[in-house]
């Protein structure tokens, strides 16, 4: 049963992105905070110091319980105080009309305490401490760091007045205010610079995403500006061409054959063109796609190192790999939280392999349906024999590893020729008898 409860627990955390886990970390880091000053400083030596007598019993029953509620609504308030804070939705002023009147009672009565001889004055301002801390972490999230100061050294004021007319020396009342300063910065610290450094964590995180969709973005646009180039004009002359043979060949004009022909011309360059345009995507340059891997992992914060050079691959098996680094420094950027992406490409005993490690694996079940990314990978590259294993290792890793057979007498890629049509199998028009 528990080994169970330690996998969910694992699963549960693997599924939170790195700012959600931050995020977590603060939250809990705060709540025990509020409970550990509150046994320390409150709990423990009230009870510890109190005497036993009915009215000083009483008041300090009271007190013991008016701090655990402080910590409990506190703990409840953390996570709508950080909201608030980092813009996702307003905080109501009434909801902290509990905390509110708790602190009021958790002040008052060390005081009332002390007057009565119910309670040392020592352990008066614990308790006085640890009741300004649960509050102070939920104020210090709602207000600038101005406010929060110059009424915490209003309070400081008040308090001190109090305690030097409940104990009459001046040293409780200097201990009392050096007491609210370091609840006060304690506050600050663990509230409002934890919540600053989240906030700029997730700019960073939405930066991060906003940069991969705008590389996809440009590609699509490099892509759709490439074929305007291409089938723009010849698209219109054709259409021109085509409208006047028509016409020519409604009048029963000659003309009208060496304008057909002229657009079959036309047909066959576009077709040429295009057949370029997408071999330069298809047959995408090894080299090139390691370096520019390197780049945009880098770029977006991923530590990434490349080992290997492929300047003796052939171009098909260059094409395939070329494939497999762009889809899987693509599947890094979406799918993934890593930090670190290792490239290895090695060529030994006849065999080129790829492979793509990173620290972000998905979770287990969090990935959904198999995209088609890596299916098409598997396609290219049966279609030279070669194979695609990728999956998670080491709890937290994820592999991808491409495999491809080098032939014999292939030539490498700066030797090789272009083949003479591509691998679709049809025949050029231009091999076409009109």
């Amino acid at each position: 049963m528990f080994s169970g409860v330690r996998r969910w627990q694992r699963r549960a955390w693997r599924e939170r992105s790195k700012a959600e886990r931050v995020e977590l970390h603060s939250l809990i880091t705060w709540r025990a905070t509020i409970w550990v000053f509150a046994l320390s400083w409150l709990e423990m030596p009230v009870a510890g110091a109190l005497r036993h007598r009915p009215l000083p019993l009483v008041l300090g029953g009271l007190l013991l319980v008016v701090g655990l509620l402080q910590c409990v609504v506190a703990g409840r308030l953390a996570r709508p105080a950080l909201d608030h804070y980092l813009g996702r939705g307003p905080l109501p002023v009434r909801t902290l009309r509990a905390s509110f009147v708790l602190l009021v009672l958790a002040l008052v009565l060390p005081v009332a305490l002390t007057l009565v001889g119910g309670l040392a004055a020592w352990t008066a301002r614990l308790a006085i401490g640890a009741a300004l801390l649960p509050f102070g972490l939920l104020y210090g999230l709602l207000v600038t760091v101005s406010v929060f100061l110059r009424r915490c050294a209003v309070l400081a004021a008040v308090l001190m007045a109090v305690s030097a007319l409940a104990v009459g020396t001046a040293t409780d009342a200097v201990v009392t205010g050096l007491l609210v300063a370091f609840a006060a910065a304690m506050s600050l610290l663990a509230s409002r610079c934890g919540a600053w450094t989240l906030s700029v964590l997730w700019e960073a995180e939405r930066a991060r995403e906003v940069e991969a969709r705008l590389a996809v973005a440009e590609e699509r646009l490099r892509f759709g500006r490439d074929l305007h180039d291409v089938l723009g004009r010849n698209l219109a002359v054709i259409a021109l061409k085509a409208e006047l043979a028509v016409q020519l060949g409604r009048r029963g004009r000659p003309e009208a054959v060496e304008q057909m022909i002229e657009v079959q011309r036309l047909a066959q360059d576009s077709q040429r063109e295009v057949r370029a345009v997408v071999r330069g995507y298809r047959e995408a340059d090894l080299g090139a796609e390691l370096a520019g891997a390197q780049g945009v992992l880098e770029a977006a914060g991923i530590d990434c190192a490349v080992s290997g050079s492929a300047a003796t691959l052939p171009v098909p098996v260059q094409s395939a790999l070329g494939w497999v680094v762009r889809e899987a420094a693509t599947n890094v950027l979406r799918h993934g939280d890593a930090r670190h992406c290792t490239v290895a490409l090695r060529v030994a005993g006849g065999l080129a392999e790829l492979t793509v490690e990173n620290d972000g694996a998905p979770p287990p079940g969090a990935a959904g349906r198999p995209g088609s990314g890596l299916a098409g990978l598997r396609e290219r590259l049966a279609d030279l024999d070669g194979t695609l294993r990728a999956g998670p290792v080491d709890g937290d890793r994820f592999r991808l590893t491409a495999q491809v057979p080098l032939a014999p007498d292939a030539p490498p890629s700066s030797t090789r020729p272009h083949p003479a049509r591509p691998s679709g199998g049809t025949a050029p028009l231009n091999e076409v008898t009109p």
